[in-house]
């Protein structure tokens, strides 16, 4: 029996956070930073069972062609992933009126659908990517027993070895996204590769402002850096979290980003919702 502490659940019977129960879940899930994107996804439904909102966290469960989807939102970083997958885990998996682990599992179905930098030529502005790979700068997955056994350990090795990691406390960690279903959502017009997950928006991702950078140099060596033929496509700031902790718990999922910034060319696009419009299209058709 899970104590109270541990599984916070609200009067209504909702989840702490998320403030959902599980009725109000779909096996197939699209998550999204902003919360307001959740109601330009779910402009594209036929019908809607539901709509929650509380804090940064709002979900939108309905219809799109025939297909029972829920939108969730999560906001900015690997640790509210770690808030948001655990919660959408407990509604599909635990029984909320014994606390109890249910005898059956129920596996999710989750879809990122964020922004991103590009670091390389051929992910240009207005490209969509794939995380086939993530690499994670933020350490969520360490803090939960036989993490090694999701990780990509030879992946961590090789990098940590061929761009010289200066930065002591913290050790990237490599995991995958779910294979079938990289080859369910990507088709010949999203390119998959290597996401690096960062624990911030600025020094992490090799930004300069008013303060310096540890290791000025790091980008150039990400950026060169290559395994089994693929290189470190793009930033962005949660997919390493979502695919290592959904890997854990038996669920299958992954990150896909429209490309936003070249990071190399120094462009950036604010006027992207054209582009983010055309990758939620294909997301939902997908999925």
């Amino acid at each position: 029996m899970i104590p109270e502490s541990e599984l916070i659940i609200n009067p209504d019977g909702s989840v702490f956070h998320l403030h959902l129960r599980a009725e109000h879940l779909a096996d197939r899930i699209i998550l999204c930073g902003d919360p307001e994107r959740v109601a330009l996804i779910a402009g594209n439904f036929d019908s809607r069972e539901c709509d929650i909102l509380n804090r940064e966290f709002h979900t939108i469960t309905g219809i799109y062609k025939g297909k029972r989807i829920s939108i969730v939102s999560h906001g900015i970083g690997c640790d509210n992933i770690d808030i948001v997958i655990t919660e959408l885990d407990a509604l599909a998996n635990i029984n909320f009126k014994t606390r109890e682990i249910c005898p059956d599992f129920r596996q999710l179905t989750m879809v990122r659908i964020g922004t991103s930098g590009g670091l390389q030529h051929f992910t240009p502005v207005g490209s969509f990517v794939a995380a086939e790979k993530s690499i994670g700068f933020d350490g969520v997955v360490y803090f939960y027993k036989d993490n090694e056994e999701i990780r990509d350990l030879q992946l961590e090795n090789q990098l940590l070895k061929e761009i010289d990691w200066k930065i002591q406390g913290v050790r990237p960690y490599a995991v995958s996204a779910d294979k079938s279903l990289i080859e369910q959502i990507c088709k010949d017009d999203i390119i998959k590769g290597i996401t690096i997950a960062a624990n911030g928006f600025y020094g992490p991702q090799g930004r300069k402002l008013r303060l310096r950078l540890f290791d000025n140099k790091l980008n150039e060596k990400i950026e060169s850096f290559k395994y089994e033929n693929r290189f470190i496509t793009n930033f962005e700031m949660e997919s390493s979290a979502l695919s290592g902790l959904a890997a854990m718990m038996g669920h299958r999922a992954m990150t896909v980003c429209c490309i936003i910034a070249g990071r190399v060319s120094q462009e950036m696009n604010v006027g992207y919702h054209a582009s983010i419009e055309g990758l939620i299209e294909k997301v939902l058709n997908r999925i």
